[in-house]
């Protein structure tokens, strides 16, 4: 055997190391933990899915999602360039109004409807209850159904105010006794249809015409989410006539049409239609009588209520926006109608909501549907879930379905 042979040889029989310490058992014990630990685990994880895939499975989903299509959101940038102006204004009477979602003045006196089923009066600074709707008990949302929950509001040049209840109808209310008078009335269907969601509304100077919107025969407001997110279009754009009495029917097929407004020369309605993230307009006098069209789509979120503003334009409030760069949540879900059953399915109407990021913004378009210009509140720091923007004597109104205050911005300082 050659040296070599024997240095391979030396390898393969490696002498034993003696020592004196006593060598550690095999741990059974840690074995046996490992199997138990793996076990557990798969047990949790089973017993938490299987109810889950039953709940998927064996429960109805509350909302039957149609298939929606959206072009990409508008770039955030140019007129609608995101800032922070709408955190330069102030808050006022927090705390003592809920839901405060339209205004309306008649000189120098502020009127808004609460969430309490209230029209509240607001002048030198003091407020004070007007008038109610409906009849106690108020101040949750299950009593909405009787307290009534007033929407939209306006004045007329004759110093009367006109209100939309989303679940009673159509109101006049004298602004100095208070005085409730029903013009339309829920209980009573209109065209086979009833009115389930009574939205927002605007009269012409003369006060014979009142344009208002029924956001849907299905859904009432307490349950907009599940309208917003089924997409369902039976929502309508209606016309109440002071004379007649008589109530028509201007455009349907609508999906949660929200905001109205007339045009200065009151030729022609807007309204929003909040779930496509656009503005429709219907002619109602004139040579165009009738006709029906687009004045802007493709918004950057989602539009409520539509007013004038000074510059002959219209100031459009939107409570959740349609980010670009960024993700839009509704533009994801919206061709993915099995994927909004399963969610409601897990989730009720107030835990989704808390998934909505808070950012408001407010434009300001031309009469042409071109914005001009932008205020934002990323993150609904100061003004949260604004629902109108109403123009008074240089200051911006901020109206709120949800928030328990009024936001007050002065124009003159943005």
């Amino acid at each position: 055997m050659n040296e070599t042979d024997g240095l391979r040889y030396r390898r393969l029989n490696r002498a034993k190391i003696i020592t004196d310490e006593p060598q550690a058992p095999e741990n059974k014990n840690s074995s046996y933990s490992g199997k138990v630990f793996r076990v557990t685990l798969v047990t949790l994880a089973v017993s938490l899915l299987v109810p889950l895939i039953g709940a998927i499975i064996l429960l109805e989903s509350p909302v039957e999602p149609q298939y929606l299509s959206f072009l990409e959101p508008p770039l955030m940038s140019g007129a609608l360039e995101p800032n922070f102006k709408l955190r330069q204004a102030e808050r006022l009477f927090e705390g003592q109004l809920i839901g405060p979602e339209s205004m309306a003045n008649i000189g120098g006196v502020l009127y808004t409807g609460t969430a309490d089923g209230k029209i509240v009066k607001i002048e030198d600074g003091k407020m004070h209850t007007l008038a109610t709707l409906g009849r106690p008990p108020c101040g949750t949302q299950k009593d909405e159904l009787t307290c009534g929950r007033p929407l939209g509001i306006r004045a007329s040049q004759n110093r009367t105010l006109f209100v939309a209840d989303a679940y009673l109808g159509l109101f006049e209310v004298n602004p100095f006794t208070g005085e409730v008078k029903e013009l339309v009335s829920t209980q009573i269907p209109v065209n086979g249809k009833r009115l389930s969601f009574v939205n927002d509304l605007d009269v012409t100077r003369d006060g014979r015409k009142i344009y208002f919107t029924d956001s849907s025969s299905k859904w009432q407001r307490r349950d907009y989410a599940y309208l917003f997110m089924e997409g369902i279009n039976d929502g309508r754009l209606l016309e109440y006539d002071t004379f007649t009495k008589e109530v028509t029917v201007l455009m349907d097929d609508l999906r949660f049409p929200n905001g109205v407004q007339l045009s200065p020369n009151e030729d022609f309605v807007l309204v929003a239609e909040l779930t496509m993230a656009r503005i429709r307009r219907c002619y109602v006098s004139g040579l165009n009588k009738g006709g029906l069209d687009l004045f802007v789509e493709n918004l950057p979120g989602f539009p409520d209520n539509i007013r004038s503003s000074s510059s002959g334009g219209y100031w459009v409030a939107m409570s959740a926006v349609r980010p670009n760069p960024g993700f839009s949540m509704h533009d994801f879900l919206s061709q993915k109608p099995w994927i909004k059953k399963i969610i409601f399915k897990l989730l009720s109407q107030e835990t989704l909501m808390k998934f909505v990021p808070k950012y408001s913004l407010v434009v300001e378009l031309h009469d042409s549907g071109v914005c001009k210009r932008s205020f934002h509140d990323p993150h609904g720091t100061v003004a949260t879930y604004v629902s109108e923007a109403h123009e008074q004597d240089g200051y911006l109104y901020l109206g709120s379905f949800r928030s328990p205050f009024l936001c007050r911005l002065n124009l003159n300082e943005v």
